[in-house]
């Protein structure tokens, strides 16, 4: 019976939570460190940046507006029109050669407009896709350097 006693297993010691805790306070250390080094502005591109300077001044722009238009819809449906307006926006410079030419645009955008169909105005992505097919045929009556972008102010289908 004596040897049954000595072979029974022992229960193994309990190992040391030292280590544990040193590892959690040296990493606790590490990421109170990089927080200090990111947020006071050691790192070049990090951290609270203050801008002393002013801004930066607003490009030389001008808006000419586009007459509203109210364009019948033809899916069979004699109620259903699109009504639509917008802004150019231009340099300061060419403000009157491009409201000089402003008939021409109209009658850019009154021909493109009823040339699209009203399932593919109603789409999700309509107006993004419209607004680039507008702003690259008022580019081409206009001039590509006078013209800068597109501004729809108005688009409503009833």
């Amino acid at each position: 019976m004596a040897e049954a006693a000595e072979t029974a297993p022992e229960t193994p010691a309990k190992k040391s939570k030292k280590p544990l805790l040193i590892g959690l306070a040296l990493m606790l250390a590490a990421a109170g460190g990089g927080f200090y080094v990111t947020s006071s502005g050691l790192l070049p591109g990090h951290g609270k940046q203050v801008d002393s300077a002013a801004p930066e001044p607003l490009p030389d722009v001008a808006y000419v507006p586009v007459e509203p238009l109210v364009i019948s819809l033809g899916d069979g449906s004699p109620r259903r029109y699109l009504h639509f307006s917008a802004q150019i926006e231009v340099g300061a410079a060419h403000v009157e050669e491009v409201t000089h030419i402003m008939p021409r645009v109209m009658d850019v955008l009154n021909s493109y407009l009823r040339a699209v169909d009203a399932r593919d105005l109603e789409a999700p992505g309509a107006l993004v896709k419209l607004r680039a097919q507008l702003l690259r045929r008022i580019r081409m009556v206009a001039g590509e350097a006078r013209v800068h972008d597109l501004l729809v102010t108005e688009f409503v289908i009833n």
